[in-house]
């Protein structure tokens, strides 16, 4: 009888357990959930709705839209149903692109294929997710033209603070008429790291493309091996960005045509007043306030040129292309720089006039360098045959070649 009497008071705590086991799990993937959202939103050039919201301990459901701050090009709506489990809790839905004010969907409109699935585990104690979209192939036909695309697969994953992509597509191909754009497989590989509010953040990308075909009757080009690796660090001073492009093999009738990598750096974008800039901006759009371009840019020239104030760099870290087909190689480095004093004397919303250009173009500085230059070059640019090093100055705007003015390029 003594047991028998546990019997109730044993179960009545598991259940307890569970029910609160139960409650958490979902709490913590809602907490979760809400912060990656609103540190996605943090960085400024994105908007994130959430519609059709349903919570509750077992499951819940969804609806996130994500579209530009500015513009009105592309929309993003992920649908998701969330079953809820002590250790982790399974989600899967849709992801539907739509394009254009008139939000046209890309996959039922445009394509006629259903939208993506996605997939994905998210565990409860180490507060990861794990999950995948497949990419179904499909085929559009209009008139003379037709994309064939082989379909798909995206990974992604991470956790609060550090997440990663992954997405390997297969061949694709474009035709039109009687010319031809074939490229793939393609990959790509991201990852972004961050503090609370996107204050500080990280971003490395690296997009790698096998094989590029273009083909016409006059025309045959092929790439292989082409390579772009990028990386984005917001800091306390600075926001910079960092890209290399390698481009493997550019063949034309079985000859290199182009061949080498080019390496480039922008820098000392000043971190606290783009901050402020997107945050400007922000308010602008969200509170109703429609206005074109230009006003906006009237609106908010003293925060747009605030950024400026370090004097941004932009770096040409190594350039080293050839051309044996041509007979031409470059290698070399540089940089320019803008002079950033007394800044209230430009605006950025009389940029489209050429008076206000050539203000700005009077705010760049910089040299570059091209080593063993070629005597084509060297005879195009009216400089002697023996000349070994291409040396270009900017001063104030104005381009000098080896000390003299930058003669005509075309005559």
């Amino acid at each position: 009888m003594r047991k028998e009497r546990l019997i109730v008071p044993v179960v009545v705590g598991l259940a307890l357990v569970w029910g609160v086991a139960q409650y958490t799990a979902s709490w913590l993937f809602e907490r979760e959930l809400m912060r990656t959202l609103r540190d996605l939103e943090a960085r400024g050039e994105l908007v994130v709705e959430r519609t059709a919201l349903e919570r509750g301990w077992l499951s819940s459901s969804g609806r996130i839209v994500i579209a530009p701050l500015l513009g009105n090009d592309w929309q993003l709506a992920l649908t998701y149903n969330a079953r809820h489990g002590v250790l982790s809790t399974r989600l899967e839905g849709d992801i539907q692109p739509a394009l254009g004010p008139a939000r046209e969907l890309l996959f039922g409109d445009a394509l006629p294929s259903s939208a993506p699935r996605w997939h994905a585990r998210y565990q409860t104690l180490g507060g990861s997710l794990e999950g995948s979209i497949g990419l179904a192939p499909f085929l559009i036909r209009q008139g003379e033209r037709e994309l064939d695309f082989q379909g798909g697969q995206v990974s992604f994953g991470g956790e609060y603070g550090d997440w990663w992509l992954r997405a390997r597509l297969k061949p694709w191909r474009l035709t039109d008429g009687v010319a031809s754009l074939e490229a793939g497989p393609t990959s790509l590989e991201s990852r972004y790291a961050y503090t609370a509010g996107a204050y500080h953040f990280t971003q490395h990308d690296l997009l790698h493309l096998e094989s590029l075909s273009w083909r016409q009757p006059d025309l045959e080009l092929d790439g292989s091996e082409l390579v772009y690796r990028s990386r984005m660090q917001l800091d306390d001073s600075e926001l910079r960005l960092e890209g290399e492009l390698d481009l493997g093999q550019l063949m034309v009738a079985d000859q290199v045509l182009l061949t080498g990598r080019v390496e480039a750096q922008l820098s000392r974008l000043h971190a606290g007043a783009l901050r402020r800039l997107f945050s400007r901006l922000r308010d602008e759009v969200l509170h109703g306030r429609h206005q074109t371009p230009r006003e906006l840019l009237r609106k908010l020239d003293a925060e747009f040129k605030a950024v400026l104030q370090d004097s941004p760099r932009l770096d040409i870290t190594e350039v080293d292309l050839d051309s044996p087909m041509l007979g031409v190689s470059a290698q070399g480095e540089g940089a320019l720089i803008l002079d950033p004093r007394h800044l209230d004397e430009l605006s950025f919303p009389r940029l489209d006039e050429a008076a206000e250009q050539a203000r700005w173009r009077r705010r760049l500085d910089g040299d570059f360098i091209w080593r063993e230059v070629p005597t084509v070059v060297s005879l195009w640019l009216g400089l002697p045959l023996g000349t070994d090093d291409l040396v270009v100055d900017v001063i104030r705007g104005k381009v000098r070649v080896n000390g003299r003015p930058l003669p005509p390029l075309w005559r």
